[in-house]
């Protein structure tokens, strides 16, 4: 499931010109120049590796540099992942190590903005036993406004915690220069004292998810979206209007997504997330708030709700088209299991399947709150070529309509950010996902597909 790894030549010894010290070694062989990383870009025993931060490999300027993105063909391996606390690393580590190409016997040049980030990374290596690595500063490749950089071309929806304090420093950062007013969301579920209170993004307001899905009074209780005056009047509740600029974080994620899709599918004009929610932010060093806010209502939204009706797919259309419309594509985003029909997934949900006609689009491996396909192991956004291998060797083709579908909507809003992000367009969320649908009593089946 992964891509294919190179056929790897011998590696090729450079020599002598240390320029670094971790682990009381010399790693280092030596600091090429920005015409030696562009010769090796091509050459397969050779691998390049953005280790900054992944916001700034998708395309932030970060630490100063002119221009942003990173080096056409290099890989991503960041620092920050290094200090990231959980019993998984090593293995999240290792198994990303793999993915990317990134072998031993390989030549590694290692790239980084603040001469920090490429050492950090160096010193993980040569303790897993790797010796030829290299060293190159992205500043020498950005101030040659010849020399191309890629950046993903929706970067700017998934924002950095060092821009987030930024604006609330009172700065206009990047792609933030013309926004009217900037609101600090944060989105969880339950009341404040559950995750709110807990601590959150200074300034940010607290809206509880119950609001956007309120539970159902009949047995078992499910989360469907509410209908659209409600949604509305929770717009005007909480005082949105169509020319906002809102960044939604959250403790979980896939909250924060989820919120966003709702804004975005009102008419909200600028709705973005912090990339890796409020664990990016304390990583970064910065302080969470305990302080509750308030948000000021409206009486008007400022256009007809909602704006962009696009962004959800309904139950009727994929009724109509999934399995018969050969341009239309239900991407099932859940569990292996949950798609083969072993598990349901949910402790309030019992049926268990798959729509038929749905594609497995993966989205992790421990329940209906996995997202490590999606992920990267300090819970920014994965590299996009990656999940987009992924779904290639599913055979989904992203050139068709695609329709993001989970459980009841979670998963499926933040993948639909991160493919917006890569640049697909012609995308949405079936948001009833496998709940609305096996509730209604529509076909399903279980097992291994058919083709």
């Amino acid at each position: 499931m992964f891509r294919i790894l190179f056929r790897l030549m011998p590696a090729v010894f450079l020599a002598l010109s240390f320029t670094a010290k971790a682990a009381d070694q010399n790693v280092f062989i030596k600091t090429l120049t920005a015409s030696e990383v562009a010769s090796h870009l091509k050459q397969q025993d050779w691998v390049i590796v953005d280790t900054r931060l992944n916001d700034a490999f998708n395309g932030w300027k970060l630490d100063g540099v002119k221009r942003g993105g990173h080096i056409p063909g290099a890989e991503d391996f960041s620092a920050n992942w290094l200090k990231v606390k959980k019993d998984s690393l090593q293995d999240d580590l290792k198994l990303a190590l793999q993915t990317k190409g990134i072998a031993k016997d390989r030549n590694i040049v290692l790239y980084d903005a603040n001469g920090k980030d490429a050492e950090a990374v160096a010193d993980y290596l040569y303790k897993q036993g790797y010796h030829n690595l290299y060293r190159f500063d992205i500043n020498k490749w950005a101030d040659d406004s010849k020399r191309p950089l890629e950046k993903f071309t929706r970067y700017q929806d998934i924002v950095p915690a060092v821009v987030v304090k930024d604006i609330l420093d009172g700065k206009r950062p990047e792609t933030f220069e013309n926004a009217e007013t900037i609101k600090m969301v944060e989105a969880s579920w339950g009341p404040e004292k559950a995750s709110y209170g807990k601590g959150h993004i200074p300034t940010s307001f607290h809206v509880n998810t119950d609001i956007i899905e309120p539970p159902t009074e009949t047995k078992p209780t499910m989360w469907m979206l509410a209908d659209d005056e409600a949604l509305t009047q929770f717009a005007l509740d909480f005082g949105f209007t169509k020319n906002d600029t809102v960044v939604v974080s959250s403790e979980e994620d896939m909250a924060a997504y989820r919120m966003a899709m709702v804004l975005k599918y009102l008419g909200v004009k600028d709705v973005r997330i912090l990339n890796g929610g409020t664990l990016a932010w304390t990583m970064a060093g910065y302080e969470l708030e305990k302080k509750s806010h308030k948000p000021t209502p409206v009486k008007d939204f400022g256009a007809p709700t909602p704006a962009n009706p696009e962004v959800f797919t309904t139950m009727e259309y994929v009724k109509n088209n999934v399995g018969k419309n050969d341009n239309f594509v239900l991407v099932d985003n859940r569990t292996m299991d949950e798609h083969l029909g072993k598990i349901t997934g949910y402790t309030y949900h019992d049926k268990k399947g798959r729509i038929p006609g749905s594609v497995f689009g993966y989205a992790g491996t421990s329940g209906s709150y996995g997202m490590e396909f999606f992920r990267n192991p300090d819970n920014t956004m994965r590299n996009p070529s990656e999940f987009l291998e992924l779904w290639k060797e599913q055979g989904i083709d992203t050139s068709k309509k695609l329709a993001f579908m989970c459980g009841s909507g979670w998963r499926a809003a933040e993948i639909y950010y991160y493919a917006d992000v890569a640049g697909l367009k012609d995308i949405s969320v079936y948001s009833d996902g496998w709940i609305g649908w096996s509730n209604a009593g529509l076909p399903s089946e279980t097992g291994p597909v058919i083709k």
